[in-house]
């Protein structure tokens, strides 16, 4: 199976000065995932090359399993290093597409062409597309047929009270509960920082880093039917 991960580009949060970028976690679990049930991991970017790392995540109290795994694995490393860019992808050239969250996307997926008609060409041809925590921020703009991709659909996603627990709930564009709400989408979720995944046909969403094993782990099983 062929496995498209979409990362971030966007460093800058906000007017804050501070970085940001995907979290570690949230690609590292998922990557693993993939990658020990022989799947065939391709990375992209909007900008290309080496995507930008949230700190946050980098810090000694975020390491997992699988980040610590990360840090040992040169060929994991060298990957990230050289995303390809995302206008040079196409959704026929893989059989699912799994989007890393980390507040980056909130300003630039949400709003990339290229990465709306991607996740509008997989969808379209009904293959599986999975987003977690922040992620499902590349939602925002598609679309499929007239509505809204996420209009009537069961989703999660980083809610407004762990925003607030992270104390960017004023610095962020947008809410992402707020805005799958908005979009139309039945909006779900588990206790904060816990993991909590929803799979509504080929749609797949994860709340928060918690959920980032598990949510790979529903995309694996719809590629298995």
């Amino acid at each position: 199976m062929k496995v498209l991960m979409v990362l971030t580009s966007h460093e800058r949060l906000a007017d804050t000065g501070k970085k940001t970028g995907f979290w570690l976690e949230e690609f590292a679990a998922p990557y693993y995932t993939f990658l020990d049930a022989g799947c065939d991991i391709t990375l992209a970017s909007p900008a290309g090359g080496q995507p930008p790392l949230d700190p946050k995540s980098d810090k000694p109290a975020a390491q997992t399993d699988a980040t610590r795994r990360f840090k040992d694995d040169k060929d994991a490393q060298n990957k990230l290093d050289h995303t390809k860019k995302l206008a040079e992808v196409q959704a026929s050239d893989f059989d699912a597409v799994f989007y890393p969250g980390g507040h980056g996307p909130l300003w630039d997926l949400a709003i990339s062409l290229d990465s709306i008609a991607l996740i509008e060409d997989f969808n379209a041809q009904q293959k599986p597309i999975a987003f977690v925590c922040h992620a499902p921020a590349a939602l925002k703009n598609v679309k499929s047929g007239d509505d809204y991709l996420v209009k009537a659909k069961k989703v999660t996603g980083f809610s407004n009270s762990e925003e607030k627990e992270v104390g960017l709930y004023d610095d962020v564009p947008f809410l992402l509960e707020d805005m799958l709400k908005d979009r139309g989408a039945h909006y779900d979720k588990g206790a904060d920082w816990s993991s909590f995944v929803i799979t509504d046909g080929n749609l797949v969403t994860g709340q928060n880093p918690a959920s980032s094993e598990a949510t790979a782990k529903a995309l694996l099983k719809l590629l298995d039917q």
